[in-house]
Parts: structure tokens; C-alpha cells; sequence
């Protein structure tokens, strides 16, 4: 089983190390990439430093077109995906993602955050399958592939709801202290607010597009 790790990335600079070291870290994943989403920042820089394989897109096109992008180069045949802006993630939550799938038991595996911070403790609680941490198969991500260029930030209630469809099993693990940081915080609190209520609207979308 080769694992790859798929990272999409938007301006991340100031984030994504924090990612990719407890990665680099754990020596069971086979290869790392990161893709740049067109971002106006050093990202790109900082992923370099780290030695992963880098994809850099020359415009911003949404987070399931730049997931499809690093799935199509990576060569693993389960992909582990993680956002790169998240804040407390260690080797051991790494791990933890990965044996829960290597038990056997599911077809997708979320972590969902535990103790980080109230507010995105509580968007878990409320809403777990929204959660950008997953492991799953190629296979499960080609079965979806054909609905990426109009999932943008929906990509992960899209997952959700074809699991549901096709009977698959998916489960839930703790990530304990990690969470990530608020487009408000990244952005400003007009641009967040514009960019959060943008993302709910793609994932109304997934869930009312017919899969």
C-alpha cells in the first residue's frame, strides 16, 4: 500500500510548514505533494524547502480542481489529504488517520478536530463530513472525478454524500488539539466573511447536485 499525501495550497506561506514538517515526520507516507493553487506568495518556496513534489497552477481554480491536480501526479494508490493551514497537527495524528484505514473497516476515514479551538470544535460536532482531513482510495476519488470542476470548496460533502450512495463505510477520528486557521483570520474580516459565505455556497451545491 503506497500512501500519497495531497496538499492544496492557496497562500499558505506562513501555514503550510507547519504541515509539512510532522509530515515529513512520520515516515509512512511515500510521497508528499503540495499544490499551489496560484497563490501570490511564497507557498511555493516553502514547500520546496521541504523536498515534496510540487504542482503550481497558474491561476487560482478552487480546492477539488487542485486536489484532482496533485491526485493526478501522485502515485499512491491511497491518498491522504490534509488543508494546509492547519495548526497543531503532529506525527501521531498522522498516524492515527493512517492505521484506522489500514484496519480495514472503512473506505474513507475523517479526522475530525478535538480540542483545538471552540469555534472549529464546534463546526466538527455540528458537521464532521465537512473536515478536509481524509484518507481514501484512488478509486473512491476517481469515481468522483467527473463532478470536480463544480465542486470548488464542496468537494468534501460531495465525498459524503457519495459515499452514502454507494454504501460505503466511513469513519470518524479524533484529532486531539488540532484545528486550522479562519479565512477571517487569513484574510481580513470583510474578504473572510465574502470567502466563507462563497464556500458554504459551493457546498450547498455538492449536496443538491446529483452525483
Amino acid at each position: 500500500m503506497k500512501v500519497s499525501a495531497v496538499i492544496p495550497a492557496y497562500n499558505e506561506a506562513d501555514r503550510i510548514g507547519a504541515v509539512l514538517a510532522p509530515l515529513c515526520a512520520t515516515g509512512l507516507v511515500d510521497e508528499i505533494v503540495v499544490v499551489d493553487d496560484g497563490s501570490t506568495d511564497g507557498t511555493a518556496e516553502v514547500a520546496r524547502r521541504f523536498g515534496v513534489k510540487l504542482v503550481r497552477l497558474p491561476e487560482n481554480r478552487g480546492k477539488a480542481a487542485a486536489l484532482d491536480a496533485g491526485v493526478q501526479v501522485a502515485e499512491g494508490d491511497v491518498l491522504l489529504f490534509l488543508d494546509a493551514d492547519l495548526v497543531g497537527l503532529k506525527p501521531e495524528h498522522i498516524r492515527k488517520l493512517l492505521s484506522a484505514y489500514r484496519e480495514g473497516d472503512a473506505e474513507i476515514v475523517i479526522g475530525v478536530f478535538k480540542e483545538g479551538r471552540a469555534g472549529t470544535d464546534l463546526s466538527m460536532k455540528i458537521a464532521p463530513f465537512l473536515s478536509g482531513q481524509r484518507v481514501l482510495s484512488r478509486r473512491v476519488w476517481e469515481r468522483m472525478r467527473g463532478a470536480v470542476e463544480e465542486m470548488e470548496f464542496g468537494v468534501e460533502a460531495a465525498l459524503t454524500k457519495l459515499a452514502f450512495k454507494e454504501g460505503w463505510r466511513q469513519r470518524k477520528v479524533e484529532l486531539e488539539g488540532v484545528s486550522h486557521v479562519r479565512k477571517e483570520e487569513k484574510r481580513g474580516l470583510p474578504t473572510g466573511v465574502v470567502d466563507r459565505l462563497s464556500m458554504y455556497w459551493d457546498i450547498l451545491r455538492s449536496l443538491l447536485r446529483k452525483i
